[in-house]
């Protein structure tokens, strides 16, 4: 069902501030409260003392607002004013709706309640048994509002969220709805009984992780912490520690998580996961299931369960939700036990082509151009998880034909490619990357990709190779593109050979891409401007943007990461520098090179496209 016309909310809170009754910062006081304390708005406005809920009542009357729904059973004669009154004083004993209460009560039934409900109201009810729910909508509302109101998103459209509600009279609910999506919305009726059913199964996640480590809890004794035991009685354990360790996987996925932290604490058991290169933290107080979970984890990974002391690392691949994951695992002894973080790769999204990296053009032009090269060195730089894999799977992707041997050495292997060779190093039997490199060269190999050159022996035989006939892309972990050139002289290499060898260098970060759900106008600080001045001299703020915060975004105002890259390509003047090692005048010829710019100057054209924030270019910039 796609809605189409938004129906007229009546926003409580701005119409008291309209005609007087509240100020502006009484209504902010009272939204705080409201989110703090878990309230309605007018409940929240009547704890504050601002207004009675007398006055309350009697202005959403004076404001023509829908009758309540015991008036109007009562004015129909489908109920009794006396078994109203009984209801509504059964009311004040519990949480329950009026609605609910005379059902219970036996005055009406459901079916009956609602039908005259939806007829009255000439809203669309909704049976909920065969609809079809989209996950991504259901979230719009988070679970614990979704529970306490009894409203469940059910579609959005254009300009438009439909949502079902058990009472659409209810205007505190309607008020918070309106505050809490990015849409205006349409009240839809549904069953209570229904919402409770689909509460279960839809938000099965968000309560499932805490419900699997209570039942796994239960199995495994708080007071035993011994290996022996957790490994004898590991059939006993397996199906709930199964069941737990699947929710996380699926949850982490569901998320685009990249990485899963497991680290146990005093008191608390932490799973932690990075979305967008930010840590998101549950935590579970059944901290004593942490032994019986890591040794599950250990056994999936062929590590050695009882090596509780030393660092370990493994992988294993599951299935979740159809979704072929490669799993890396790393376990370290901490104060309360070991921590695990496990690094998700996701095979069945495949490798990306070019045209989905995104790159500006002058910069997609420039990677082309030098892919095409038949012999030489490509380097990919930066931090730990700036997408370095990404941008070398891809080169390889475009390069990968029958006419070419492609070989690769990594550390691990990431992603397998048809047609292309790839050695996993093993450095505890002396298979490291300098050993399988002088390999690989007697492999009559047109392309070489090196996972990293980690020393100064793989390092000369990479450029040596790249002197010889062949192409070699690699990567290196520095901060951009003149501090490679800096590291590769201070590595011991002649400046000679690597002006002849090397072709070009990517640098590359990942920036948080502002939420589509949630975007709207930025309006920068003067710290924020004051730096922009420094960069340009012509701009127009108007373009910037930045997320609100949504349910879709986690209230982060950010979904999803964007590449930015420097792309730095040699030429004469760069490599009279390189051939002298005159490292001081490196950072300079950037300046008058024709086609390099740098971090900053790319990702403030994305913030300018509205892309990424400017706050993302300035944390950017300053941890270069």
């Amino acid at each position: 069902m796609e809605p189409t016309t938004p129906n007229k909310v009546f926003r409580l809170g701005d119409r008291l501030v309209q005609e007087g009754r509240l100020t502006q910062a009484q209504l902010k006081l009272a939204l705080q409260l409201q989110d703090k304390a878990d309230l309605r708005l007018g409940d929240a406005i009547v704890k504050l003392g601002f207004l009675t809920q007398e006055e309350i009542s009697e202005f959403v009357a004076s404001h023509g607002r829908p009758k309540r729904v015991g008036d109007m059973l009562v004015e129909q004669g489908i109920i009794t004013d006396k078994q109203l009154t009984r209801a509504i004083e059964e009311q004040k004993k519990n949480d329950k709706r009026l609605g609910e209460i005379l059902v219970d009560l036996g005055f009406i039934s459901e079916g009956e309640f609602y039908a005259f409900l939806g007829k009255r109201l000439k809203i669309p009810t909704i049976d909920l048994t065969n609809f079809q729910h989209h996950e991504e909508v259901v979230r719009l509302i988070p679970e614990e509002v979704a529970r306490r109101f009894n409203v469940i998103a059910l579609a959005e459209g254009e300009k438009v969220i439909l949502v079902g509600m058990a009472d659409p009279t209810d205007i505190f609910v309607l008020d918070d709805l309106s505050r809490r999506l990015p849409k205006p919305i349409r009240p839809a009726l549904v069953k209570t009984s229904d919402l409770h059913k689909n509460f279960d199964r839809l938000y099965r996640t968000s309560g499932e992780i805490q419900d699997f480590a209570e039942e796994l809890g239960q199995e495994v004794s708080p007071s035993s912490h011994d290996l022996a035991q957790i490994v004898e009685t590991e059939m006993l354990v397996d199906a709930p520690v199964v069941k737990f360790l699947q929710s996380i996987f699926e949850d982490a996925i569901r998320a685009g998580a990249s990485d899963i932290h497991i680290q146990p604490g005093a008191n608390v058991l932490r799973i932690r996961q990075r979305i967008d290169g930010v840590l998101h933290e549950r935590t579970i107080k059944e901290t004593h299931i942490a032994p019986a979970l890591v040794s599950k984890i250990k056994l999936m990974a062929n590590l050695e369960i009882s090596e509780r002391r030393l660092p370990q690392d493994g992988r294993f691949s599951l299935k979740v939700n159809n979704k072929s994951i490669d799993v890396r695992v790393s376990t370290l002894a901490i104060q309360n036990g070991e921590s695990v973080v496990m690094r998700l790769l996701n095979q069945s999204s495949g490798v990306k082509t070019l045209d989905e990296l995104g790159l500006p053009d002058d910069i997609y032009k420039g990677f082309t151009n030098l892919l095409r090269r038949m012999h030489g060195m490509i380097l990919v730089v930066g931090p730990t998880g700036s997408g370095k894999s990404t941008t070398l799977y891809t080169a390889l992707n475009m390069l990968n034909v029958p006419g070419k041997n492609i070989i690769t050495v990594e550390d691990p292997v990431e992603y397998q490619l048809e047609r292309i060779n790839q050695v996993q190093i093993r450095p505890k039997i002396g298979l490291d990357f300098a050993t399988v490199l002088r390999a690989i060269l007697r492999q009559d190999p047109d392309i070489v990709m090196v996972g990293e050159m980690r020393d100064r022996e793989t390092a000369d035989i990479a450029i040596r190779a790249a002197l010889t006939g062949h192409l070699i892309l690699s990567t290196l972990h520095t901060n951009d593109a003149v501090s490679t050139t800096t590291r590769l002289l201070e590595m011991g290499l002649p400046g000679y050979a690597v002006a002849s060898s090397l072709l070009g260098i990517f640098s590359q970060r990942l920036v948080r891409r502002v939420c589509d759900n949630c975007s709207q106008q930025d309006e920068p600080d003067e710290i924020h401007l004051r730096w922009l001045a420094g960069m340009r001299e012509n701009y127009d703020v108007k373009n910037l943007r930045r997320g609100k915060g949504c349910p879709r975004c986690l209230q982060t105002g950010y979904s999803g990461r964007v590449a930015v890259m420097e792309l730095l390509v040699m030429n004469d003047e760069f490599a009279q520098a390189l051939r002298r090692e005159d490292i001081a005048a490196l950072p300079t010829l950037t300046k008058t090179h024709p086609t390099f710019r740098s971090l900053p100057n790319v990702a403030l054209d994305y913030a300018f496209k509205g892309v990424t924030t400017l706050a993302e270019v300035v944390a950017l910039a300053n941890n270069i």
